[in-house]
């Protein structure tokens, strides 16, 4: 018989194995805490910086439609410029923003329009009509086109462009008493709208507000009143609406503005707001 080489090494005595750890309950907490905080940070790098950049693709592909449809319209003066649903039909400046702060607003809110940018609600009225012109936009991701929103004080302009007009609004006051409320909108409002602001039917609307997702009021011809259409001598507002606090879809940040001045295109003319920007 041919021997045979033996290549296992020998066994070395062993102890007693030892008893594997046991896993407590407070690890298990533990394992999962981390977990979640991961998944809340990988959440939050999507909404804050990956939804932006899609956003910002969006933006730019409505806005040269806009350029492109106004363009048109300049060639075909017959061409009807009607907003249809998710597609861009005026542009937003707001020069205490920045010089480059400027969005195309689009027609709708649902969450597929504000994708693209901050979006009319469709029953609103259209820029520089009697009554209230009323936008949504997201405050964090997306484009995050009214993150600033709480930075808006008194008279700051809000200019909004459409193919015919620059119209340009002021923020309202913020303050609730008549004097308080005068003395802030001498500054930039007409003697009559001063005294519509201060004591009269615009008394209530503050400039900047906080309330609840249901109040819809807010978007009314006249905020705060339950009448939808617009009756004689109505003021025409600028109403924005976003998310607060930041992060967070349980209440609402509001903004009115108010008319103060509309310049006809063709006149060559830009508002003076936009050039001292």
């Amino acid at each position: 018989m041919t021997p045979t080489l033996n290549t296992e090494s020998p066994r070395r005595g062993r102890g007693p194995k030892k008893p594997r750890p046991r896993i407590s309950f407070s690890q298990i907490i533990g394992e999962i805490l981390l977990t979640v905080g991961i998944l809340a940070l990988l959440f939050a790098y999507y909404e804050a910086y990956w939804t932006n950049v899609e956003s910002g693709k969006l933006q730019d592909s409505a806005a040269g439609k806009l350029d492109d449809d106004w363009a048109e319209a300049r060639e075909n003066p017959r061409k009807k410029l009607t907003p249809e649903l998710g597609e861009a039909f005026a542009r937003m400046y707001i020069p205490t923003f920045g010089s480059d702060f400027n969005f195309a607003v689009i027609e709708g809110t649902d969450e597929e329009d504000l994708l693209s940018g901050p979006g009319r609600y469709v029953d609103s009225q259209l820029p520089g009509e009697a009554g209230n012109f009323a936008v949504a936009g997201h405050r964090v991701g997306k484009g995050a086109p009214f993150n600033d929103l709480g930075n808006l004080k008194v008279c700051d302009a809000i200019v909004v462009e459409t193919f015919n007009s620059w119209d340009v609004y002021r923020v309202l006051p913020m303050s609730s008493t008549s004097t308080d409320r005068a003395a802030e909108a001498v500054n930039c409002f007409h003697d009559t709208q001063v005294g519509r602001i201060a004591e009269g039917d615009y008394a209530h609307v503050a400039g900047r507000s906080i309330t609840t997702p249901d109040r819809i009021d807010v978007t009314y011809p006249n905020p705060g009143f339950l009448e939808t259409s617009v009756s004689e001598g109505t003021e025409a507002l600028l109403t924005l609406t976003t998310c607060h606090p930041q992060f967070s879809n349980a209440e609402r940040m509001i903004v009115h503005a108010m008319l103060v001045e509309e310049i006809d295109k063709t006149s060559g003319e830009r508002p003076a707001v936009l050039e001292e920007s």
